[in-house]
């Protein structure tokens, strides 16, 4: 089975920084595109951050400046790295993936999540 396991959430003050790390296991190949997506209670799924094969991103642009997404394909492995962080940046950040041709938001597979409470 393939698997998306994320990790690296906690608790921050305002102005503090975290990495959330996911790696994938099982077998997986040509991950075209791998994501990181932030939901609160009542609100849908949204994606904060992508990378592709290549290294191009897209990023929301409220984490523009503040958030950086990587990738290590021999590893199969992609970090969110959070700085600045803001108490709206709050919520359960999800890792997944899908193949290049897939449309932005049908992803293939998806982690359990990894909670980021941003509080003073």
């Amino acid at each position: 089975q393939v698997r998306l396991v994320e990790s690296g959430g906690g608790t921050v003050e305002p102005g503090g920084s975290l990495q959330l790390t996911c790696v994938a296991t099982g077998r997986i190949s040509g991950v075209g595109v791998m994501g990181w997506y932030r939901q609160t209670p009542g609100e849908q799924r949204e994606l904060v951050a992508e990378i592709t094969r290549d290294m191009t991103t897209n990023y929301a642009g409220s984490v523009k400046g503040r958030f950086n997404i990587s990738r290590d394909n021999a590893k199969t492995t992609t970090w969110l790295r959070m700085t600045s962080l803001k108490p709206e940046d709050s919520g359960t950040y999800y890792c997944s993936s899908r193949p290049i041709w897939v449309p932005r938001g049908r992803e293939e597979y998806w982690g359990q999540g990894t909670q980021v409470t941003v509080s003073s």
